[in-house]
């Protein structure tokens, strides 16, 4: 049996490395941009929330579209869109122009994962989305954590300017690879198998909580804001983005202003938190599919989600004690560790109660846990600024994990779940 389908695992991961380098290339160019423009720490926050604002305001959107016309030509859109915009970026001629073009920015980059879930409800049978998932979210951060020596040191030999010119053709060379490549029906798709396809289609649909009850393709809309069960996971993928998130925004020139740190010695040092993520990543798609195999059924998702999020809490406990960078970044990488250990069964789940509307579904999930992003981008530098502590921001961040913790016992619950699960005929 051929194995196109694992390449198509590789194709993603490619594509969120990308996505993030771009996209955390303003925070290591930071003190340029701020040099160059007279802008303060607050205003900066602005201009990094306004891209968690059009990204969060235009997942479920995209994702829509991504159901409708497929992921084909809309991810070819959404990149060589989003790459457009980061060269736009580079021509920025002050404050305005930075917040707009950050805005329009996040906007394009909003539909990638939504398109990529419905990419891989189509090519992936259920037994394996988990840990592809896990894989494709890795790639975010390893190509965040790349990006930070590695922009640190483009920004250092071309300019903050020229970087981000480079960015754009690098994204517009990816998004005509994959028109190329990719078909939005596997049947389509000359590299894959008779076999290989009838093993994807065999395995396509997913059976949650017990043999009798099958989800329904219901319309997106019902499914966000009817159940409780789709509430829920919206809620707890915003507690994973406000404590994610910073670790994309604010940890790079947060640490190089508390220690005194060069700008490459810091990008190592951000780095490593999102190295963390990537293996608990990596862990939680490989465990969530391990105990989906075995029968676990719904407590696949359930239960490396919520011992994801008891870690992530204990790791900012211990970041919020230490008093030396080299100390709260080991603890800041046990919290990205456990906090990303959270979005395999998040993704996974949204793909099971999603079917065929999967882009929809999961850009509901990812639109609230990109108003969390949002919340971050401002919530540090204002808290910082008025309690001139880091405290009450790491505070909030240790609360909104255990909560969403607990909201993992109610996901999928038989009260929760009425408007999305319903018995097989």
């Amino acid at each position: 049996m051929t194995k196109a389908r694992y390449v198509l695992v590789g194709v993603a991961f490619t594509l969120t490395a990308l996505l993030f380098v771009d996209r955390i290339a303003i925070s290591v160019a930071k003190g340029h941009i701020e040099s160059d423009f007279g802008l303060t720490d607050t205003q900066f926050g602005w201009i990094l929330s306004m891209f968690s604002l059009g990204y969060a305001l235009f997942q479920s959107p995209t994702g829509a579209m991504a159901d409708k016309w497929g992921p084909r030509s809309m991810l070819a859109l959404f990149v060589i869109a989003w790459s457009a915009l980061t060269g736009l970026t580079g021509l920025a001629i002050g404050f305005t122009s930075l917040l707009v073009a950050r805005f329009l920015f996040g906007i394009a980059e909003a539909g990638a994962f939504p398109t990529f879930a419905r990419a891989m409800y189509s090519w992936l049978p259920a037994g394996e989305r988990a840990l592809a998932q896990g894989i494709n979210l890795s790639g975010a951060r390893i190509g965040a954590a790349f990006a930070l020596p590695f922009v640190a040191w483009m920004l250092d030999a071309a300019g903050w300017r020229e970087s981000f010119y480079i960015l754009c053709v690098a994204g517009i060379l990816w998004a005509l690879c994959w028109y190329l490549w990719f078909r939005n029906d596997p049947a389509d798709h000359r590299s894959i198998s008779k076999e290989e396809l009838k093993f994807i289609e065999e395995g396509r649909e997913t059976r949650l909580a017990s043999a009798d009850e099958r989800v329904v393709n219901a319309e997106p809309v019902d499914m966000s804001f009817r159940s409780k069960t789709m509430w829920l996971l919206m809620l707890q993928y915003f507690a994973h983005s406000f404590t994610f998130y910073f670790a994309l925004t604010w940890l790079f020139p947060y640490l190089q202003k508390t220690y005194g740190l060069s700008a490459v010695t810091t990008g190592f040092l951000a780095g490593a938190p999102l190295i963390a993520s990537a293996i608990g990543n990596w862990v939680g798609g490989a465990v969530v599919d391990m105990l989906y195999r075995r029968g676990y059924g719904l407590w696949s998702r359930r239960l490396p989600a919520i011992i994801g999020f008891i870690l992530s809490a204990g790791g900012l406990v211990g970041a919020l004690m230490s008093d030396s960078a080299y100390m709260a970044v080991a603890w800041l990488c046990l919290a990205m560790f456990g906090t990303d250990v959270t979005v395999p069964p998040s993704w996974a789940y949204c793909i099971d109660v999603g079917g065929k509307k999967s882009g929809a579904v999961s850009g509901r999930m990812n639109m609230c846990g990109n108003l969390g992003a949002f919340l971050t981008s401002l919530a540090f530098p204002y808290m910082l600024a008025v309690f001139g502590s880091t405290m009450p921001f790491f505070a909030a961040a240790i609360v909104l994990n255990l909560i969403a913790a607990y909201f993992w016992f109610l996901i999928g619950s038989k009260r929760n779940s009425q408007s999305v699960l319903v018995k097989a005929s």
